[in-house]
């Protein structure tokens, strides 16, 4: 069918789609070395590491669109070299032919390098080394894996070996001790059976490296975890004095609060510096069960398998990050409740100091409406006095005129009149304003 008969890709599509062969395990032929170097890159451009892989012998074309990918896998004069970006670090695989014989094994002469690789190229590898291992990958008849781990275990030393049969079909014998030597590498030591095919053997050593590189990032969560640990005690201890003064009101509100205030920003901080790298343990984690699964390994007698090495080992230290992380949830939804504690106690005080308020206003306006009553009679009588005032001039001059009258006796006679129209007068604007006021209101 044609494409054209499709709807337009979506942007991410192809992207997405290649992202399931995006780091293709090597295909490697019996008997092989690894050399392996993982670098933490933050800091470090892509091209930088694009000026050290320049100078690989026959690499002075590559281009930054090459890295591009995030993978890159290069065919060298003896050996091929793998290189991988990832969002905290990079690896560098070197596989090159090893010989067979037991006699090689690890020694420097046996990798070359000083022929294979520009002089101290590993030592100008832009970044922090952080996993470094040389893994030998060999030929070997595991009909009797018991007898084959006495024979081996003197070229590993006499630490501590992990060792076990891998596959269903027990295709694969690996050994290690998880320790660093001088040279600033581990040794780990894979022995296959010869007809194994390369895409098995790159698959399984894929897996190996993995397993260590995940187990050494998830481990990075650890001494954060413990540097946090003093300081999540003190704001433990702290958040319990503020609610204990909370129950006693030992201080006063605005102390309080600012005092909370300070331990919850101190917690919330730590919580943005420190939930990645949490995360980021949790994810690797995962990571390393999920190769170890993929191992499927059978124990060798007298031995530990990596299973079972990375559990007595590795799970107390995720549980102390998994504990830690809890722990700053945890305190960071206590100051949360104590927050909610206080500031439902300073709402209870502001609503009494509001209730207080109100009763003072409704005194007040009391008081001013008695004083109204008061102002309002004091108008009224004045009023009506100028009222008077003037009804007693006009009766004088009504006199003066000569109409026969007594002024006073009058106006005397007028006065309950004058109030009373007065005392109307004033109730009538009241109203009016009362009803202007509600008309208003509505």
């Amino acid at each position: 069918m044609s494409p054209a008969t499709l709807p337009p890709d979506d942007a991410l599509r192809r992207v997405l789609h290649d992202e399931v062969h995006a780091r293709p395990p090597a295909r490697l032929a019996l008997p092989a070395g690894v050399l392996y170097l993982a670098v933490f890159n933050d800091g470090v451009s892509r091209q930088t590491e694009l000026d050290l892989l320049r100078r690989l012998p026959g690499q002075e074309q590559l281009g930054l669109p090459d890295l591009q990918d995030n993978f890159l896998r290069l065919a060298l004069p003896g050996y091929t070299l793998k290189w991988e970006r990832h969002s905290e670090f990079t690896r560098y695989s070197l596989v090159l032919p090893m010989q067979a014989e037991p006699s090689g094994w690890f020694e420097g002469e046996q990798w070359n390098l000083q022929r294979l690789l520009p002089a101290d190229w590993l030592a100008q590898v832009p970044g922090r080394t952080f996993c470094a291992i040389e893994l030998a990958l060999l030929p070997a008849d595991l009909s009797q894996p018991q007898t084959l781990l006495e024979q081996l275990r003197p070229r590993l030393g006499e630490h501590t070996l992990a060792a076990s049969l891998m596959g269903n079909q027990r295709h694969s014998m690996v050994l290690t001790d998880f320790r660093l030597r001088q040279s600033g590498f581990e040794r780990v030591l894979v022995l296959a059976a010869p007809e194994t095919t390369e895409t098995r053997a790159g698959r399984i050593v894929q897996r190996l490296l993995e397993v260590e590189t995940y187990r050494l990032m998830a481990l990075r969560g650890l001494p954060t975890a413990k540097d946090l640990a003093p300081e999540l005690a003190q704001a433990e201890a702290q958040l319990a004095q503020i609610t204990a003064s909370l129950e006693h009101n030992q201080q006063s509100d605005q102390a309080l609060l600012d005092t909370l205030v300070a331990l919850a920003a101190r917690v919330e901080k730590a919580i943005a510096q420190h939930s990645y790298r949490f995360s980021a343990t949790r994810a690797y984690d995962a990571l390393v069960a999920q190769r170890i699964a993929e191992l499927r390994e059978t124990p060798v007698p007298g031995t530990q398998t990596i299973g079972e090495f990375m559990r007595r080992r590795l799970s107390p230290a995720m549980a102390t990050v998994a504990s830690t992380e809890q722990r700053l949830a945890t305190l960071s939804e206590r100051v949360s409740r104590a927050s909610a504690l206080l500031r439902t106690r300073v709402d209870i005080a502001t609503e009494g100091q509001n209730q207080q308020l109100l009763e003072k206003l409704t005194r007040g306006q009391a008081l001013q409406l008695r004083l109204q009553s008061t102002v309002e009679g004091l108008s009224i009588a004045a009023i009506s006095y100028y009222v008077i005032s003037l009804l007693l001039y006009a009766a004088k001059a009504v006199e003066k005129a000569g109409v026969p009258i007594q002024p006073e006796i009058a106006v005397g006679a007028l006065i309950p009149v004058v109030l009373y129209g007065v005392w109307r007068t004033v109730r009538r604007i009241h109203a009016k304003l009362r009803g202007a006021d509600s008309d208003a209101a509505h």
